[in-house]
Formats: C-alpha cells, structure tokens, sequence
C-alpha cells in the first residue's frame, strides 16, 4: 500500500518526490532495489510514460500494482497502458477489476463488451456498452456500438432504432448518418442505406471512408455511373487518397467491389477506429491510441489503422514502434507506397540515412512509384545538407514528368533551394520561377525568390512584390516576416527593418538568423547595446558555423561603415524583358557602395505603391482589413487615392487603387 511507503521514506519526502518533474528523476534499472519497491516502480513507471515508452512503463506499474494490488491509481494507470500495447490478456483481466472500481469507466466497459461481442454474447456486450455512457464522446461510441451488437443479435430494427435515439449535434450527424447506412447495406435494406450514406457524403465529401463506403455501396449495387461521380467528387475535394484512386480504378476496369462493411464485427470496427483517428488528430494519443488497437481486436486485417498507429509513434518520436506498426501494412494495400515512404523518413530520424536511401531507391525501380521515391530522396538529403545528392534525385524525378503540373511546383522549388545552396543561383531561378509559374500564389515560392533577389541587389521592386504578398498571406509566419525586415535593410530602411524584424523575432524566437537580421538592424539605428545582446541570443541559437564566425566579429566590433548594404542594380534602365537579364554575366550588373543616386533610385523603384484592383462588394475599409491588419487605417489609401475617388464618387468594382507601403 502506498501508505505503508509513506511511513517507510517519510510523507514529505513522498510528497516531494511525486510532485517533481519526472525528468527530474534519475532513471532507474527494472533489476535494481529501487524498482523492487512500490515507490521505485512508481516513480520509474511515471518517467517511462513521459518519455513515451510505454512497454517499459507498462512493466513498471505492473510491478507496482503486485505490491499495491488495490491502488486504483496504479490499477489504472496499468491497464491504459497494457490496452495501449495490445496486451488483450492483461488488459481485460484488469479491465474487470478497472469496471469494478468505477462502474461507468468508459474504456474498461468498451473492451469488455468487444470482448464479450466477440464471443458471442451480444445482450452481455450491450449492458457493457450501455455502461459507458458517460460524456458526450463516450455516449456516440456507445451507442454506434450497441446499434452494431443489436445486427450482430439479427435484430436490425432494434439497430436503426438505437442510432435514431442518437442527440443530432452537428459535430456527430454524420457518424449517425454513415453507421445508419452501413447497418442498413449490411441488412440488405438499400433504401436506407442509399439515403443515408448519400446525406452522409454531402456533409463530409472530404472523409474517405464515407466517400469509399457510398461509392462501394452505388457499384456493388450496379450504379457505376454513380460510382465514379462519388469518386471524382471526393477526389477533386481531397487532392486524391491511394484508396479512393485504387477503386476508381477498378470501377473503370470494370470489377464490381464488395461493400466496405460486411460484418458486424468489421462495423464495429469501424466505429473505433473513425473515432480513434480524430482523437490522435486532435492531441488525445492515449485514448485515440486505444481505440485504433480495439479497433485491430475486431478486425486484424485493417492497414488503415496500423497506418494511423504508427503515424501516432512518428508524431511522438517513437520510431522504432512506429516502424513496426508500419510493416503491418500488406503490399497488397493501396496505401503500401505511402506508407514505404513514411518508413523511409522514419529510418532517416533514426539516423539510418543509408538505410532509407537504399529503401527508396528499390522503389525507384518501378516505374509507378519512381518520381514519388526520387522527390523523398531529394527531401532527405537535403535535410542532410547532402545538397548535390538532393539536386540529382529531384532531376530525376522531374525527368520523369510528361508535363509539369501545378502540384509539381514542389519539385522545383526543393531543386532550387538546393541549387541555391550549392551556389549555382542561375539554375537555381530558373527552377524557382518555374515552380512560381506553377503556383503563383505559393507563399514558399514567393518568399524564397523575394528574399534571395534581395539578398543579392537583383529586380529589388519584384522583390519586394513577392515578399509583401507572401507576408500578406501568412501574416503569422516569422520567416516571412524576417525577408520583408531584411529588404528593407538591404535597402537601407534601417527603421522599418527594425520594425518588422522585431516582430519576426517574436514569431520564431528560436532562429538564429532572424535573431542576427535583428542585430544587424538595431547596430545602424544606434541601439548598439540591443544589437550586441541579439547576436549573443543567436549565438545560442546554433547558427551554422560559417555565421557563427561573423556573430562572433560583430559581437567584438560591431558593423564597421564598410559593411553596409551592397546594393546590385541589374541594368538600372533595363525594361521588363528578360527575367534573367541580371544574372547572364558579370558586366550586366553594377555593384555601388553607400547610397548614390543609383541606390536611391533602386529604392524609390522597389518603393513604388501596389495597384489593387477593387472586387464587388469591397470596401476602403476590407482593403486596409487585408494590407494593414487595420480596417481604421482606410484613410492612408483614400489620400493616396483622393483624386481618382473623388471623380468617381465612390468606389467600384474593377477600379485600380494605389496601395501605399503601411504606414
């Protein structure tokens, strides 16, 4: 008993110890005295679990619970854990004493009622799942549960009947909709089960198990024309899962698909495991996890629940149980590629990187899966700075396009980031213009060639277009926000570099490139003192050894005159007609010192105000709303305007508005 434990090492000290951090406890071996006792079990089971490895967590409260058998504390704890890990012997033995302790415990009474269903012993199965009724989630889990054990006992209308008596909440009418309509598929009563699942697909043609069941449920009937609607539907809305696109395709070949659900059993299954997957979405991984492997009870075949388990492990950096959830999934299953690939970036966690690599280049080997595989290979290696590798592999892939696409903009953009890294700037434009081409409303794209234009001094107005439009799009993103600060002191705006670079900081406090930028802005504003102790903080920030070095000279010298700004003006009275016209030889650039007229002009260009063009139903207020975050600044673009509103009157649609930089 944990009372003896107290009078053994004293309460306070008791109290103290379980009231520390667990990652202030030192880990203790499962063999040592320590762990021997009910306290050193304890405590070594609670550092187990916050380090996520529950098997040995599990161990430890078991042997904590051997010693303290009617602590319902441990008894708890132990029985989450075993049901977590799929230990079904262990788990329903304490889920028994678990309902004992507290009748309505809802997961004890779901296993024990998925054990008896299995069973057989459907009326025990109900009193089980009638049990758990407690909270809103637990309530639908119970009652999706009971209108399955009521088919499983032939009794379809008692079914339909349970599900009827279901609250209607927005959040859950499409669980009741689409359980409605597998039951009623299942029961051989089309009617309803057309009815149902197509009510169900209309308020969620994004799910892809409804969309999957509905599009099932129209083919097996012989309504293929249906089908493939339903399909291309859910496809369109949800760019297209390897399920929905592998039964699209053999509705084209003409095979007639069995229903999603043709047992009890696997609607059952179905009910734990839609449940589970949005819980793990939404944060609740002990729970959602429990579901997902109540769910594989039912059902051992499921790959859509090894996927989501392991997805759970990855998220929470448990790799090694990630991968095994992972080699679950049979090649037979659509989703097999995607889930090689998953494999592939989890070896790369592990620091497997040759590993991966050799995973992904078998796959490369067939010609369906080879541009998928080469755009990983080119991800992990530039995540490895490997950035010659990363360049070859996204060449391969993009060899392999027929005609790029807009989903392709990825590719170019990764290979020319890489080419970026590799200095190569030439090819590296190119591709990033290609992939602004493809998606021009990218805010990646948009910032990553409007920073490195403006690093360099090239089409500084271009530039700056792209940035103030990706900074418009994500207004919270701190990258962005730090190549909007860093125009403006590659401009020499050293006030309003300051500005915005203090906000990029505040957004990623942890770069340590947005935290130098900050320096460098502060030192030629005159707040020497704030600049020395920003670089400082990217100091300890790791920056790449290179920067470090330079940190490390401004933090002893500051920023001599010497090292302001280089501005490259490309051409200074070239027109729009050749993008690349700044980077075809060294002689069609000027590189200037300081600021002379030709910076200034360079600046007054970059300067010059965005046009919008007025949508219906717009107002001087929705534009400021959109470029200041401020509706009550209207009236900077009314003056910047005054002339062109007054003469109309009002304003219109398809009007051009100057767009002032904010003020």
């Amino acid at each position: 008993m944990l009372g003896k434990a107290c009078r053994v090492f004293g309460l306070a000290v008791l109290i103290t110890l379980l009231a520390a951090p667990v990652s202030n406890v030192a880990w203790v071996d499962e063999r040592s005295d320590e762990t021997r006792s009910l306290l050193g079990s304890y405590l070594a089971g609670r550092l187990a679990r916050s380090q996520r490895d529950n098997s040995k967590a599990a161990k430890f409260y078991e042997n904590a619970l051997a010693k303290d058998p009617e602590n319902e504390l441990i008894l708890e704890r132990t029985f989450l854990l075993e049901a977590i890990a799929g230990n079904w012997d262990r788990a329903l033995r304490l889920a028994k004493d678990v309902a004992a302790n507290e009748n309505s415990h809802q997961i004890a009474r779901f296993l024990l009622g998925v054990k008896e269903f299995k069973q057989g012993d459907y009326k025990a199965a109900g009193k089980h799942f009638a049990s758990a009724r407690k909270g809103t989630l637990s309530n639908l889990t119970a009652r999706l549960s009971r209108s399955w054990t009521y088919l499983a006992d032939d009794d379809s209308d008692s079914a339909l009947k349970e599900l009827a008596e279901m609250k209607k909440a927005d959040w859950s009418l499409f669980y009741q909709q689409y359980h409605k309509g597998l039951i009623a598929d299942v029961a051989k009563k089309k009617k309803i089960a057309r009815t149902s699942l197509s009510a169900a697909f209309k308020s969620r043609p994004r799910t892809l198990r409804i969309a999957e069941a509905y599009a099932r449920h129209a083919a097996h009937a012989g309504d293929t024309k249906l089908a493939k609607k339903i399909l291309k539907k859910h496809i369109g809305k949800s760019r297209g899962h390897p399920v929905s696109l592998a039964l699209l395709e053999d509705i084209n070949a003409g095979q007639k698909p069995s229903l999603l659900v043709t047992t009890p059993a696997h609607g059952l299954a179905e009910v734990f495991y839609a449940i589970g997957d949005a819980l793990t979405g939404e944060d609740s991984t002990e729970i959602g996890l429990v579901y997902l492997r109540i769910a594989l009870y039912l059902k051992s075949e499921f790959p859509l629940a090894n996927l989501a388990i392991g997805e759970v492990y990855d998220k929470t950096e448990r790799f090694e149980q990630a991968l095994t959830s992972y080699d679950l999934v049979p090649k037979s299953s659509p989703i097999w590629m995607n889930v090689q690939i998953r494999k592939a970036y989890v070896l790369n966690s592990l620091e497997k990187i040759e590993d991966s690599k050799a995973l992904l280049e078998s796959l490369a080997d067939s010609p369906e899966n080879a541009t998928r595989a080469y755009d990983a290979l080119g991800s992990i290696m530039r995540s490895a700075q490997r950035y010659e590798e990363a360049e070859h592999y996204y060449t391969r892939a993009i060899e392999l396009l027929k005609k790029p696409k807009k989903q392709h903009w990825t590719l170019f953009y990764a290979r020319g980031v890489s080419r970026e890294r590799l200095k190569n700037w030439k090819d590296a434009e190119r591709d990033l213009q290609m992939a602004l081409k493809l998606s021009p409303t990218q805010p990646l794209i948009l910032n990553y060639l409007g920073y490195s234009w403006v690093d360099q001094g090239l089409n500084l107005k271009r530039a700056m277009d792209l940035i103030r439009k990706a900074v418009k799009l994500k207004p919270d993103d701190g990258y962005f926000v730090d190549s909007l600060g860093w125009a403006h002191y590659r401009l020499g705006r050293y006030d309003k570099a300051a500005k915005h670079l203090e906000r990029a900081v505040e957004l990623r406090p942890d770069d340590p490139v947005i935290n130098d930028h900050l320096g460098d802005a502060y030192w030629r504003v005159g707040r020497t003192l704030e600049a020395k102790y920003q670089w400082s903080q990217a100091l300890t920030l790791e920056p790449e050894p290179e920067d470090e070095v330079k940190i490390r000279e401004k933090i002893a010298n500051g920023l001599q005159a010497q090292d302001r700004p280089k501005v490259i003006v490309a051409s200074l009275s070239e027109k729009k007609t050749d993008a690349n016209a700044a980077t075809k030889a060294p002689e069609s650039v000027v590189v200037l010192e300081a600021k002379p007229d030709e910076i200034k002009k360079a600046v007054k260009e970059a300067d010059k105000p965005h046009i919008h063009v007025v949508k219906e139903g717009e107002s001087l207020w929705d534009l400021a709303l959109e470029y200041y975050q401020d509706g009550s600044k209207f009236d900077v673009i009314y003056r910047a305007n005054e002339a062109i509103l007054k003469e109309a009157g009002s304003i219109f649609a398809g009007q051009k508005l100057k767009i002032p930089e904010q003020p």
